[in-house]
């Protein structure tokens, strides 16, 4: 018989419950949201905020009677929303039904108001020049090496990397 205890096997682990375990009460301390609530947002903004808008923080507000130790009743906080340009025109006049799918969501009455920030929202990718097309050896190299390659999709994007790493040591 062994003595040594057996290590329990969790099983698969998504990486995105590992990582909003981590960030979850980071995110909930400094801003008051959760990355449920970010990843939902599409669905909550609607197809036409989602793309301009992104939920910032939630300013809960204090309560006296928590400040003096008594258990006290719940307020609803205030949401800050990113959003672009003139779209926050037509965010605040849907801000009724912006603050009720909220409140769907988190299942009862969370925010009462939205408050909106006009800022850019989506990040700007940096996109990388595309590599110059190879010649001479480099090139005779890189055909050589997928000649073998059946799938012709496969080996055009292998063709697309190759050219891209051999071309950066140039």
């Amino acid at each position: 018989m062994n003595s040594k205890p057996q290590k329990q096997r969790r099983g698969i682990v998504q990486i995105s419950e590992v990582a909003n375990a981590l960030i979850d009460p980071v995110l909930a301390k400094r801003a008051g949201i959760n990355t449920m609530l970010l990843g939902s947002w599409d669905e909550i903004a609607g197809s036409q905020f989602a793309d301009c808008t992104r939920p910032e923080r939630i300013a809960w507000p204090r309560r006296a009677s928590e400040m003096a130790g008594e258990g006290g009743g719940y307020q609803p906080g205030v949401l800050t929303i990113a959003c672009e340009g003139a779209r926050a025109l037509f965010l605040s006049h849907q801000q009724g039904e912006i603050i009720q799918r909220i409140n769907g969501f988190f299942g009862f009455p969370a925010i009462s108001q939205i408050r909106i920030v006009q800022k850019p929202v989506a990040a700007q990718s940096r996109r990388r020049p595309k590599p110059c097309p190879l010649t001479g050896e480099a090139a005779r190299h890189l055909d050589e090496l997928v000649e073998g390659i059946e799938g012709e999709a496969l080996k055009a994007a292998l063709k697309r990397l190759g050219t891209a790493v051999i071309g950066r040591r140039r």
